[in-house]
């Protein structure tokens, strides 16, 4: 089965300026994400999809692939989509789609293979990664959790505390907060779809959860499909939404590049 990474890369995001083209060790954000999905071989190609001239010159400028997108999408996975229903794509039938974020630069294999794993050999429409965490992320809203069945099938996301201890409230913690630690998920925000269920979500109208807890992932959960979650060990490096972050990834760049050579 083939795999396509699709990158969608809006130009323009809120909290940092023009953030695909910001330069992490020397060359555009966008560009580093492509060279690092390339490297992990998880998928067997990689294309940007962007909403703006500019950001597609640096990605031609490096040699990336690279198409021109509606710059009205809301989500990523609408920009993905589009990418993929363009001819030259469709034509190619890839099997798994796989959407990488355009500021996850040190994204692991084991996260991306871990979403196609979903769809390819456990046979969900949709799949997504998540992994293991304490209760300190439950009063973070800015923390998306997930709560799974025993089959591994995501049955909601929230900023919210989920699973909600209860017994913290009440004074009689032990065995609550013992059964939650093992099942308090982080939600990463990679996905993957066979084609069909990528063009099922997109179809959708937004659902008043969707918008409600701002997390697009909800839309398909709300209409049914199954999306499944697989678990990773490794911890998730920070993505980068700040001038701080992207400080701190560029003081560390060096490092990581010569780690991963």
């Amino acid at each position: 089965m083939t795999t396509l990474a699709v990158i969608p890369a809006r130009l323009g995001a809120a909290r940092l300026h023009r953030k695909p083209l910001r330069l992490l060790g020397g060359s555009p954000l966008v560009v580093r994400v492509w060279q690092r999905v390339l490297d992990l071989g998880v998928a067997d190609d990689c294309i940007i999809a962007t909403d703006h001239e500019d950001v597609a010159a640096a990605a031609r400028d490096a040699g990336a692939p690279c198409l021109l997108t509606a710059q009205t999408h809301p989500s990523g996975t609408d920009r993905v989509a589009e990418a993929v229903a363009h001819p030259e794509l469709a034509a190619r039938r890839f099997d798994v789609i796989l959407n990488v974020q355009g500021d996850e630069p040190f994204v692991t294999a084991e996260t991306l293979a871990g979403a196609v794993e979903m769809v390819r050999d456990r046979g969900f429409p949709l799949g997504t990664v998540a992994i293991p965490d304490d209760a300190a992320i439950l009063d973070q809203p800015s923390v998306v959790k997930v709560v799974c069945a025993d089959d591994g099938r995501a049955l909601y996301f929230s900023r919210a505390a989920i699973p909600f201890p209860r017994e913290r409230i009440a004074g009689n913690a032990d065995d609550t907060q013992h059964l939650a630690r093992g099942m308090i998920r982080r939600h990463l925000g990679v996905y993957a779809y066979t084609p069909a269920a990528l063009a099922q979500w997109v179809a959708l109208p937004p659902h008043p959860l969707e918008r409600i807890e701002r997390l697009e992932q909800l839309r398909p959960l709300a209409a049914g499909m199954a999306m499944g979650v697989a678990l990773v060990s490794t911890p998730p490096e920070p993505s980068i939404d700040t001038e701080d972050d992207l400080k701190r990834a560029n003081a560390r760049w060096s490092d990581f590049t010569a780690r991963h050579r």
